[in-house]
């Protein structure tokens, strides 16, 4: 593990500006949502897109950063793919995304448009038939809200009611938050802040799990407040920070994990199909407190291997608009 003092200070990511939520945008986007038929509000999402991809040159750096490494990285796969970058797509992608999100949380995400894979998905399917939880590890690749979502809607194709808690940071999605309560007030029930966590939030979510629940963390992003506290892993050709605390708190909850991806079949569509990904961790943490710090470390390294491998599959879905190679 490694400490941001080790190096050079550049602009954490919870420092930048969310250009993508300021809260006029979110009213915006939920008076589209409620007047208009979905298809339209997916055709806006170009001119959307466009507008920022003029007006944001730091957007368009930070998308091209990304882009021209993951071309470099499928280059070097050395299997004749070819992949030509385009910033406008990507912004375009994440625009679709951001309506997506909405609509999922408005209830209008069917069950059928969610394609499982042959994965561990009959795994995690099981527990949860049998009343048995899990965590859940999600990143900014796709569509993280999607299976939440769902649940909160009884469509996850599991015979009972699956409460989902998310654990996000409050501080740097405001108008998200305040989005989510707009739409599904429920919502905001099973929202829990990851700068409060302590001993008492770890019982709760251990609670939470032994009935049959499920906790889900991203692992791509470092902590906004314990940022001196990463791990350093080869992605996309170069080292980038992981940060500690989801994969800690993995280790003190010791449930069983799955890393879990949702992603368009296709990276912009006006018709969206997603494919589902999930991947048990065979990551043990019944094992003693010398040894969790390497059983972390493993859990965290194998994150970031599958998040390289769907970032290569579906690049176009990666929405993290920061330099994520800038150690902190």
């Amino acid at each position: 593990m490694k400490h941001g003092a080790e190096a050079g200070k550049k602009a954490h990511w919870s420092e930048l500006p969310e250009r993508a939520s300021r809260y006029w945008h979110v009213r915006m986007l939920l008076i589209l949502f409620r007047y208009l038929p979905m298809i339209v509000v997916r055709l806006l999402t170009f001119p959307v897109a466009l507008s920022y991809f003029i007006v944001y040159k730091s957007l368009r750096d930070d998308s091209r950063r990304y882009l021209e490494r993951l071309a470099l990285a499928i280059r070097s796969d050395g299997r004749g793919r070819k992949f030509r970058t385009s910033v406008f797509k990507h912004i375009h992608a994440f625009a679709l995304t951001e309506v997506e999100k909405v609509e999922a949380w408005g209830g209008k995400v069917l069950l059928r448009r969610i394609h499982f894979q042959d994965d561990d998905r009959s795994d995690l399917a099981g527990r949860l038939e049998k009343g048995e939880g899990a965590l859940l590890i999600c990143s900014h690749l796709g569509n993280a809200e999607l299976l939440r979502a769902l649940a909160t809607f009884n469509r996850t194709g599991v015979s009972r009611d699956i409460p989902v808690t998310s654990i996000v940071d409050f501080s740097v999605i405001p108008c998200f938050s305040r989005m989510l309560e707009e739409i599904n007030p429920r919502s905001m029930t099973r929202l829990v802040s990851a700068n409060d966590i302590g001993p008492d939030t770890v019982i709760i979510l251990q609670d939470r799990i032994a009935a049959g629940e499920l906790v889900v963390i991203a692992g791509d992003r470092t902590s906004a407040h314990t940022r001196d506290k990463y791990f350093l892993f080869p992605f996309l050709g170069e080292d980038a920070p992981f940060g500690y605390g989801p994969f800690f708190l993995t280790a003190l909850l010791n449930a069983p994990t799955y890393f879990i991806f949702a992603l368009r079949q296709k990276d912009v569509s006006l018709s969206s199909q997603y494919n589902m990904h999930v991947h048990k961790s065979p990551v043990s943490f019944d094992c003693s407190r010398k040894e969790r710090d390497s059983r972390i470390a493993e859990l965290a390294r194998l994150f970031a291997e599958y998040l390289e491998a769907y970032c290569k599959q579906y690049p176009y879905q990666w929405y993290n608009f920061y330099n994520f190679w800038a150690e902190v």
